[in-house]
């Protein structure tokens, strides 16, 4: 009995399958089940070929410094010259401005009043202080200009070694992503620009934004352009396989059929098409890997894109519901 009802699928599911192919080819009084009247489905053959597999996750993130910096004066008093601009790269030791103590600003205020020659005297007594660059990096902001005064709390300048992105990656993707890992990085700002970049840190810690888990992970540029900024958005992707020369298939052909993945294939010559087991590899959501069942050459079927409407209403071949239909319309 089991045997008989086994049989009895199989000839439902190859009537389906006869019904598809009818309608796809214009064979007169086919119908297609689970589309409406009057809507016509097309299978698309799409040759099985060679090709570039690239696997990413994608991310959003900022930019900001590395190692942010505030330069806060030695002393009290009053900024004489400053010497460096925002966007300046500087050295460590370089000076940046050099400033007066509130004592030494009083006394040169008072030598002014009494003339140039007591003035100058009292500049070569009494040396002004300079403000260092602690470490090599880049001036990203400047608080300060010449003649304002000062307090030893006041940051002055903003420093960073160099800027990254702190991307923001989901904890459903987080252990698909690896110290070292290539990653592209593009700008809101420059959408068309691609930066190649590199996974530098991965947090420990997770953090909750939006009710949503993720983590942190420093993306590294391979070179920072002179366009970044930080406070910019960024997009990450996150190379996570790349393969060269493997077989490929759309991946809307791929399909779950009683346990098995199998994809239509179309015969030579015409003919109805042909469930083929196979197994599958990497996929990039698009295109699909096919490790074995398949050759090159080989043609799998797809629906096609030119009717909308019938793509929308089209129940699968390889469906209970598709199948029950198909048995229905035989009786």
């Amino acid at each position: 009995m089991k045997r008989a009802l086994k049989w009895i699928a199989l000839a439902a599911l190859m009537a389906a399958i006869w019904a598809v192919w009818g309608r796809a080819q214009g064979v007169p009084g086919q119908t297609v089940p689970g589309l409406r009247p009057g809507t016509v489905q097309e299978l698309q053959p799409v040759p099985v070929s060679r090709g570039d597999l690239t696997v990413t996750v994608q991310a959003t993130g900022l930019v900001q410094p590395q190692n942010r910096l505030e330069i806060k004066p030695p002393i009290a008093g009053r900024m004489e010259e400053v010497l460096a601009r925002e966007g300046e790269k500087v050295k460590r030791g370089q000076i940046l401005a050099w400033m007066s103590s509130t004592e030494r600003a009083a006394l040169l205020d008072a030598a002014r009043a009494k003339g140039e020659k007591v003035l100058a005297h009292w500049e070569e007594i009494y040396k002004p202080a300079p403000l260092l660059a602690p470490l090599d990096g880049t001036i990203i902001g400047r608080r300060v200009e010449p003649g304002q005064t000062v307090t030893a709390q006041d940051a002055v300048f903003v420093l960073s070694d160099r800027l990254i992105v702190l991307a923001q990656v989901d904890e459903t993707d987080i252990g698909q992503v690896r110290l070292k890992q290539e990653a592209a990085l593009t700008l809101d700002a420059y959408p068309d620009r691609e930066i190649v970049a590199v996974v530098d840190q991965i947090a420990y810690e997770a953090k909750t934004v939006n009710n949503v888990t993720i983590y942190e992970v420093d993306v590294l540029p391979a070179e920072v352009p002179e366009s970044m900024r930080s406070g910019m958005t960024a997009n990450v992707l996150f190379v996570t396989d790349s393969k060269k020369g493997v077989l490929l298939v759309p991946s809307e052909a791929v399909q779950r059929e009683q346990g098995r993945v199998v994809v239509l294939i179309a015969r030579p010559g015409g003919g109805p098409p042909e469930i083929k087991p196979v197994e599958t590899g990497a996929t990039d959501g698009k295109m699909t890997e096919i490790t074995s069942g398949l050759n090159e050459g080989d043609s799998v079927l797809v629906r096609s894109k030119g009717n909308l409407s019938a793509r929308k209403n089209l129940k699968s071949p390889f469906t209970p519901d598709f199948q029950r239909r198909s048995r229905s319309e035989q009786r």
